[in-house]
C-alpha cells in the first residue's frame, strides 16, 4: 500500500513501532497501539470512512469536527514483533497507572499474568498457595475490570459487592463472597443475606469483612483461571 510516512523507505526501515495518538488540546495521549506500516494512520481512516462507534473513533471525530488534527507519536520503533507488545502494554499499563484516560478497548498483551503489579502482589504471585477448593456458599467474584474503573476508591469491598448478573434464588443462598483480583483472592466477605438488591437485573449484596477464621482459608490464595471462561462469578473451582 502506499506510504504515509512521504517516503516508502521510512515505512520499510522503522519495522513494527508502538504510538500514541495524542488530543492537541490537551496534549495527552488518548490511545496506545501497535503495528507496521500504515497501522497508526489506520484509525483516521476507520473515524472517516465507517459510522462505527466506539471511545477511540469518537474521540477522533470529537477532535476533528472542532477542527483539530490527531497528533500521531511514534514511541519505539525497529522492534520486532513479540518486542512489539511488550513495549505497548507497558506503556498502557503505566498511563493507565498514571490516571490517563486511554479508550484503548483491550489491555495490553499479557498484562493480567505480567503488567504492572505492586512489589507485594509480584510476591504473592510466585509465593502463593493454591486455591483448590471452595466450600458450599461461596462465590468467586473476580473484579478485575470493575476494580480498574473504580481504582479511585481503591475499595476492593465496592466493587465486590455488586452489581452482578446472578440467579436471585443462588445468590440469597450464598454466604460468602471472594474477590479475585489478578488471579489472587484479595478479600473474603460474609454476606448479609438479607441485604441483596435486584438492580436493572443484577444483584448487589452488602456484608462485611470475613472472620479471621474464614479468611485464613481462602485469602491471598492463587485461583486458576478457567480457559474460554469470561464470566465474572464462579461457584466452583
Amino acid at each position: 500500500s502506499q506510504s504515509r510516512y512521504g517516503d516508502s523507505k521510512v515505512s520499510e526501515e522503522i519495522g513494527y513501532y508502538v504510538y500514541a495518538l495524542v488530543d492537541p488540546r490537551t496534549q495527552k495521549p488518548f490511545y496506545i497501539g501497535k503495528g507496521k506500516d500504515n497501522r497508526v494512520f489506520a484509525h483516521i481512516s476507520d473515524a472517516e470512512c465507517t459510522e462505527t462507534e466506539t471511545r477511540k473513533l469518537d474521540m477522533i471525530r470529537e477532535i476533528t469536527d472542532l477542527g483539530f488534527s490527531v497528533e500521531h507519536i511514534i514511541l519505539r520503533h525497529g522492534l520486532t514483533e513479540p518486542e512489539s507488545y511488550i513495549v505497548e502494554s507497558t506503556v498502557i499499563d503505566t498511563l493507565r497507572y498514571s490516571g490517563i484516560n486511554l479508550t484503548n478497548a483491550v489491555l495490553g498483551h499479557h498484562t493480567s499474568a505480567y503488567g504492572l503489579m505492586t512489589v507485594d502482589e509480584v510476591k504473592r504471585k510466585y509465593t502463593a498457595a493454591p486455591l483448590d477448593r471452595i466450600e458450599e456458599g461461596c462465590v468467586i467474584i473476580n473484579i478485575n475490570k470493575s476494580y480498574d474503573k473504580a481504582k479511585k476508591s481503591k475499595s476492593f469491598y465496592e466493587v465486590t459487592r455488586g452489581t452482578w448478573v446472578m440467579n436471585e434464588n443462588k445468590a440469597k443462598a450464598l454466604k460468602y463472597a471472594l474477590a479475585e483480583y489478578r488471579g489472587f483472592i484479595v478479600e473474603v466477605y460474609e454476606i448479609d443475606p438479607s441485604s441483596w438488591e435486584l438492580l436493572d437485573g443484577r444483584m448487589k449484596f452488602a456484608g462485611k469483612v470475613a472472620s479471621d477464621e474464614v479468611r485464613s482459608l481462602y485469602l491471598n490464595k492463587r485461583v486458576t483461571k478457567k480457559r474460554g471462561s469470561a464470566n465474572p462469578i464462579r461457584y466452583i473451582i
